[in-house]
């Protein structure tokens, strides 16, 4: 791992020391009082995540923020990225985690640090006190005074302001990532993200508590997944990256399953060209959860939709 050599790293780090080092040396306590209770989610237990994620028709729409919601000056994947979109909305909030040499988990959704980090070379590569001497460069290119955060970090961070749903990389193992999931205690508000049914099933069969977010496309998925033997009480179902038939949505309602639009990209960027209500249009044709690059946006027109009175508020920390 090298770390990269430019002027504004130099000049920003003086700043930093200059300053005490108030920011560098930030702990996770003085973190977590980043955010709007407001926007929190409190779900805290197995059964109250369940509840949460079970489909009816008071549900409560939502936004995932896609590698946790980076803005300009935000960067992909930092736990003061997830607490600025806190700021404004209650989320899921969707992060990526893959492995250092010395098998600490880190969220990075790439396989390098470059595009995020002020080092360079592969992940598996850097210690984690290597990448700990890095700061995270947002999605612009521009240099933040954040550090790469853990896993762990973020399991605990999390614990009654949000859910998560948990992206591992293809070189981390289930194991891994179910072990610090139970070491946190975060069972109640963490889901995993599988790609496949082969993958679920195995996750499954490791720890059959969890929530698990599943792509189910079409109907020949819907049958897929259940020969995998899965409760439908332990699945939210991702349904791809384009719109699916309202009829293909309340098939999945009828089964008592949230589903997951993922609006990143494309219909995204729809969105900022035609305006945002067209993520109104989503929700009333069966999405109940937008996994997006624009939750503050996204969230601010879907809240309009929100029933007057609904039975999943209850989780929310002062209603929704």
């Amino acid at each position: 791992m090298r770390v990269k050599s430019f002027i504004p790293f130099l000049i920003t780090v003086g700043l930093y020391w200059s300053c005490d080092q108030k920011q560098t040396e930030e702990s996770e306590s003085d973190v977590q009082e980043i955010g709007n209770e407001s926007s929190y989610i409190q779900v805290s237990s197995l059964e109250e995540a369940r509840d949460f994620y079970s489909w009816s028709s008071d549900r409560i729409p939502m936004v995932s923020a896609h590698r946790g919601g980076p803005y300009p000056g935000f960067p992909e994947n930092a736990i003061e990225t997830f607490a600025n979109v806190l700021k404004f909305t209650p989320a899921i909030i969707e992060l990526d985690v893959a492995m250092t040499k010395d098998s600490v988990l880190v969220l990075m959704h790439d396989d390098e640090l470059d595009r995020t980090t002020t080092g360079t070379g592969p992940v598996n590569e850097s210690t984690y006190a290597e990448i700990q001497a890095l700061f995270l460069e947002d999605n612009d290119g521009n240099l933040t005074e954040f550090k790469v955060p853990t896993l762990k970090e973020a399991l605990t961070w999390s614990q009654g302001k949000a859910l998560l749903t948990v992206d591992g990389k293809r070189s981390v193992p289930f194991e891994k990532i179910v072990e610090e999931i139970r070491e946190t205690g975060s069972e109640a508000h963490t889901a995993v993200i599988t790609y496949n049914f082969p993958a679920a099933k195995k996750l499954h069969s490791m720890a059959p508590e969890l929530m698990l977010s599943v792509t189910i496309r079409n109907a020949e998925e819907i049958k897929l997944f259940e020969e995998t033997g899965i409760p439908w009480t332990r699945v939210i179902a991702f349904t791809g990256i384009a719109e699916r038939p309202l009829q293909f949505n309340q098939a999945l309602h009828e089964k008592g399953v949230f589903t997951i639009l993922g609006v990143l990209g494309n219909l995204d960027k729809s969105a900022e060209a035609r305006g945002d209500q067209i993520y109104v249009g989503f929700v009333q044709r069966g999405a109940d959860i937008l996994a997006t690059d624009r939750p503050i946006e996204a969230s601010a027109v879907i809240q309009t939709l929100v029933p007057t009175e609904s039975s999943k508020s209850k989780y929310f920390k002062n209603g929704n």
